[in-house]
């Protein structure tokens, strides 16, 4: 070994050891009488010093021509420092050198390899080899990592055997869009890369492996955002002869593992949420339950008052703001422009104060008497200081665009405090959904899902067929889908049914899932199981926004890695040997 000990290793009670220490050099200050080198591995940073008189003059030269970057070894005396750091785990102890041998000399770096760097995300995705040394970075994926042997100690001992899947696989007409890859070996056929092991994993109950795990990579080809990577990684679990209370108590327990190995904390039991109340209360599946302010639906307080607004609409629904009737009109106007963003295309926003006195001062006055005014304060449970904000219009959209509103006063309110963790299983999901242009009917999580068992006749009549629920359930923190999954579907007929009523042909049916069909009728047992999106639970973890941040070498919003310039394209050569011929349309 190049070196005895770490960058972060020595304290006082090493004082006078010899010890040899190799890393980088984080920085150097000169003094004149004394010459500083803050040497860095990834374990922590210790400082060297090389003293007038004590060091000889060559050895102070050498070391004056140390840049950023460079790669050196040292060798010297443990010491105790004249002026202690205590913000340094090594901050009581300094190294005099005895000898220097550079390693390797370092151009000057892009950016500055500090904790609050110079470099902005563009620079440092390029340079990510670069970004990666630094503190922050660093513990982003020493978190990944503490998790990922938390979950397979946790998984190991419930008896779940983890097994590789393929990552070349048929191409699924269901989901996001696949990666596909080309097979020479077989002119004009293609591969692709699996966007979850979710039909493996199946086939491994039908083949006896009744506990099954993985953290494995998982590819997407969609449009992309900051909590989005075209490859990302899931804990892949599934279970036989359960129901969905055995799933639910096992990956509670893992989330519960999870936080107390990682986190020092106990979250408790998880309260469960049905879909239904979900949408009601918070207008969306994921709800923050960090804090309240849940919807309060207005229809039946606020109509046949003249208002066309509200008597027009679909929904009028709204929250209570509480403690906030001081917002002034410039606040008001921002949360109104807020709502009517295209993304959310709201029309306008209403908005009623509660008054000294309670008296309810409404934008709306002229419509409403002040007796009609205190049934809103009533249905809103509201009090002197809250601040009620109302929207109307088409139901969903209307939910849709009061559920971001209220994750924005939440975020002005300070409510959504990154340390601080509500978890819950949101179930009893619809089975199907139908989408209008498509004129179809689409599974809301995926075709292998079973319907609840108290719903399966509901498929039979056309007529009921969306009131069918899912035998399915995801796991929320703090606003965050970080998991969900299903009881699955294990007999042959009920999933022919349901690839019918998703507009399969039976021959289609065949050609795609022929494999998985064929299987069931050889004995599959129940089974269900999960996936968690791993790195988003590293970044709720790392109190991060961006899952990037816990990813190695990511890719960028437009799907590019610009370190290694990827994707880019192939030599003619290659693609003969693919038997491909490529004519890229401009602009698409």
């Amino acid at each position: 070994m190049l070196r005895t000990h770490t960058n972060g290793e020595l304290r006082l009670e090493n004082a006078g050891q010899t010890v040899t220490l190799v890393g980088w050099v984080q920085r150097t200050r000169d003094k004149g009488g004394i010459f500083w080198i803050d040497l860095r591995d990834r374990y922590g940073i210790t400082q060297l010093a090389l003293e007038e008189g004590r060091e000889a003059e060559t050895l102070r030269e050498a070391a004056r021509e140390l840049g950023r970057e460079f790669v050196i070894q040292v060798t010297g005396k443990v010491a105790e420092r004249y002026s202690k750091n205590d913000k340094m785990p090594t901050g009581d102890i300094e190294i005099r050198v005895e000898s220097l041998e550079v390693l390797n000399p370092a151009k000057l770096p892009p950016f500055l390899i500090e904790d609050d760097t110079d470099g902005g995300d563009d620079l440092r995705m390029k340079y990510r080899y670069l970004d990666l040394r630094r503190a922050p970075v660093r513990q982003n994926l020493m978190l990944r990592h503490r998790m990922a042997q938390a979950v397979r100690r946790y998984l190991d001992a419930q008896q779940f055997i983890e097994v590789e899947t393929p990552v070349l696989i048929k191409s699924t007409p269901e989901g996001a869009r696949d990666f596909v890859v080309p097979s020479r070996m077989n002119p004009g056929e293609f591969y692709a890369l699996p966007q979850s092991p979710q039909t493996f994993k199946q086939l491994l109950m039908v083949s006896g492996f009744d506990r099954y795990f993985q953290i494995v990579k998982c590819f997407r080809d969609e449009d992309l955002r900051a909590d989005r990577q075209p490859e990302f990684t899931q804990i892949d679990c599934e279970m036989a002869f359960v129901e969905q209370e055995d799933i639910l108590n096992t990956f509670e327990g893992l989330v519960q593992y999870l936080f107390e190995e990682v986190k020092g904390l106990e979250i408790g039991k998880l309260p469960r949420m049905d879909y239904a109340d979900a949408m009601r209360y918070y207008g969306n599946d994921k709800p923050d339950t960090r804090f309240e302010m849940k919807f309060v639906e207005l229809n039946d307080v606020v109509k046949g008052q003249g208002f066309p607004v509200f008597d027009n609409a679909e929904l009028v629904v709204g929250i209570n703001a509480m403690s906030c009737a001081a917002y002034t009109r410039k606040q008001v106007d921002e949360l109104t422009e807020f709502v009517k963003r295209p993304q959310l295309g709201a029309t306008g926003l209403v908005y009623a104060r509660i008054e000294a006195g309670g008296t309810v001062k409404s934008s709306v006055d002229k419509f409403y008497s002040q007796e009609e005014l205190q049934k809103w304060k009533a249905a809103f449970n509201a009090n002197e200081g809250d601040l009620l904000l109302i929207l109307a219009g088409p139901a969903d959209k209307t939910r849709k665009a009061l559920s971001e509103l209220r994750l924005e006063m939440g975020q002005r309110l300070g409510l959504r405090d990154k340390d601080t963790f509500s978890a819950l299983w949101v179930v009893d999901f619809p089975l199907l959904e139908y989408i209008e242009e498509e004129g179809r009917y689409f599974a809301m999580h995926h075709p292998f899902t079973s319907p609840k068992p108290e719903d399966v006749a509901l498929l039979d009549n056309p007529a009921t067929i969306g009131q069918a629920r899912a035998n399915a359930y995801d796991m929320v923190i703090n606003g965050v889908e970080v998991g969900g999954g299903s009881i699955r579907i294990h007999n042959r007929a009920v999933q022919a049914q349901m690839f019918s009523l998703l507009g399969f042909s039976p021959e289609e049916a065949q050609a795609q899932f022929g494999f998985l069909l064929d299987a069931f009728e050889y004995g599959a047992p129940p089974h269900g199981g999960i996936a968690f999106g791993f790195d988003r639970l590293c970044s709720l973890f790392g109190g991060a926004d961006s899952i990037r941040d816990f990813i190695a070498f990511p890719k960028n919003n437009s799907g590019r890695d610009v370190m290694i310039d990827s994707p880019s394209e192939i030599s003619q050569a290659q693609l003969k040997e693919l038997s491909i011929k490529t004519d890229v349309v401009a602009g698409k």
